[in-house]
């Protein structure tokens, strides 16, 4: 997830300016959707630009996390290493770059030469700023600064060192073993919490500087307790194919490290040949309901950590799916890719409230304290499922069957196993399901439906006759809708 302060460049033009709440309700929707954490981007330059402003949304994450129920790794990014270096770029702060050998817009990029030099030098610890403190040292101590402000929050899950670094030669990967080393044992005097350590750019299977799992696994720190090695996947690792054969060599490194597998990022791309470089093409890179299920369905069958899909940002992007969001005058709305992720995650890992439902009620208490409650109301007012009335009677006869010492009865556990009508892309596919019985919702908000994409794919007379029913009961039930797709005028007579 890209923010907002914590994603400026240095120097330049500032952000589009982000809607209102938008840390708030970003968290508020990722968690209703039944997913259970994020990855925070974030560059060491934009702390550099504002300190305050940086400092205090990465605390309003951490508390937002909190309230919704999320774990949040804190990703310390870079792409194309600096502004410094290249106009687009973002990442390593401008002090580290005043020097002469470092000419301002050289170029980021793995190709580039000042970028190649700048990153050689860094594997070195030769990077200094004007005072002569190494790098090393300034980017822990950066680092120490925000896990002092989160650390102590629940939604804090863990730290991501560096994102992506370059190597350009065959003899630096034991020197980025060190560098990683260095950071988690600088860390570790602070925080138990995990630290995730990332795979290198460029990744090319034949590449020059040796991508091997033996290479690979040189980047490990040499302590190897609650650490997790990040890695991207952008397309469907299957048959004999490039990612098949890129993700076989970084479970082939789990296996030589004992390290288990994040996916910081995944996708679907294309990518084709600029001269010698393969370059991502947007205009032929798409994302399916088909396509995410057999990503992450690859992925589970790996017995990967943990997954995070790139991205959920504000601001508008070139590759359509490479965004969950967008900005509508103000107001934060979900692309059609937000339902595919939804979707698609309910389908290969099921419901995230059902298994919160069945840890809380496998304590074997007689009695629910306040904050079980409290919270196991909240999650289930956030599936959209329940309205606050109705998520607490469902607690309340949890509570008394707990409380009769008998195990969950099965109309208790359907009730919160039912897909939602606001759930549904098609609004066909959704009157077909309520006739034969799949799901079987008496009352729900209008709002709660009016934001789902089968509504909203429906045509302007259904719609009109769906909000009459709402308001006219001030709920909406299933059979109501069945009425309106089948005679708009239903209401009406």
């Amino acid at each position: 997830m890209k923010g907002v302060f914590v994603n400026m460049k240095q120097h330049g033009v500032p952000l589009l300016p982000a809607p209102e709440n938008y840390i708030e309700n970003s968290l508020r929707m990722i968690s209703g959707a039944g997913l259970n954490h994020v990855r925070i981007v974030f560059y060491w330059e934009a702390y550099e630009r504002d300190p305050v402003a940086f400092m205090k949304e990465i605390k309003s994450i951490a508390d937002a996390g909190d309230r919704y129920g999320l774990k949040i790794i804190y990703d310390n990014h870079q792409w194309h290493t600096s502004s410094w270096l290249e106009e687009r770029g973002t990442g390593f702060p401008w002090y580290l770059f005043q020097d002469s050998k470092y000419s301002k817009g050289g170029g980021g990029n793995t190709q580039d030469k000042a970028a190649q030099h700048f990153w050689k030098d860094w594997w070195n610890r030769s990077v200094k700023d004007k005072q002569g403190n190494d790098g090393w040292t300034l980017m822990a101590e950066f680092l120490k600064k925000i896990v002092l402000v989160v650390d102590n929050h629940s939604s804090t899950l863990g730290y991501e060192i560096l994102s992506e670094p370059h190597v350009d030669d065959q003899h630096q990967w034991s020197k980025i073993g060190k560098f990683n080393g260095f950071i988690t044992s600088e860390l570790r005097n602070i925080t138990s919490k995990t630290i995730v350590y990332s795979m290198n750019v460029p990744i090319d299977l034949n590449s020059e500087i040796k991508i091997s799992p033996k290479n690979l696994a040189k980047m490990a720190p040499s302590s190897h307790d609650n650490i997790a090695f990040k890695i991207s996947v952008y397309g469907i690792p299957d048959g004999d194919g490039y990612q098949k054969k890129r993700l076989n060599m970084f479970l082939k490194t789990r296996d030589l490290t004992g390290i288990p597998l994040y996916i910081g990022e995944w996708n679907n791309v294309v990518r084709t040949k600029v001269g010698s470089v393969s370059k991502l093409n947007p205009d032929l890179s798409e994302l399916t309901k088909s396509d995410a299920k057999k990503i992450l369905g690859a992925l589970k069958k790996e017995k990967v950590w943990g997954t995070a899909f790139w991205r959920w940002d504000y601001q508008p992007v070139v590759t359509d799916n490479f965004n969950l969001v967008s900005d509508k005058n103000g107001k934060l709305v979900p692309t059609k890719y937000f339902n595919i992720l939804k979707d698609a995650v309910k389908k290969v890992y099921g419901s995230s409230v059902s298994k919160s439902i069945e840890l809380t009620t496998s304590e074997g208490k007689s009695n629910f304290d306040d904050d079980q409650k409290t919270k196991l109301i909240n999650e289930l007012v956030r599936t959209g499922k329940f309205t606050e009335a109705d998520a607490k009677q469902f607690v309340s006869r949890l509570m008394q069957e707990k409380a009769n010492d008998t195990s969950i009865s099965d109309d208790i556990r359907s009730s919160y196993n039912q897909t939602h009508p606001a759930e549904y892309n098609n609004l066909k596919e959704l009157v077909n399901d309520i006739k034969n019985n799949v799901i079987d919702a008496e009352e729900m908000s209008l709002n709660t439906f009016q934001d789902s994409a089968a509504y909203k794919g429906a045509d302007k007379q259904t719609q009109n006759c769906i909000d009459l029913a709402g308001k006219i009961g001030n709920n909406l039930a299933d059979q109501e809708i069945v009425h309106c797709s089948e005679n708009s005028e239903y209401f009406s007579k």
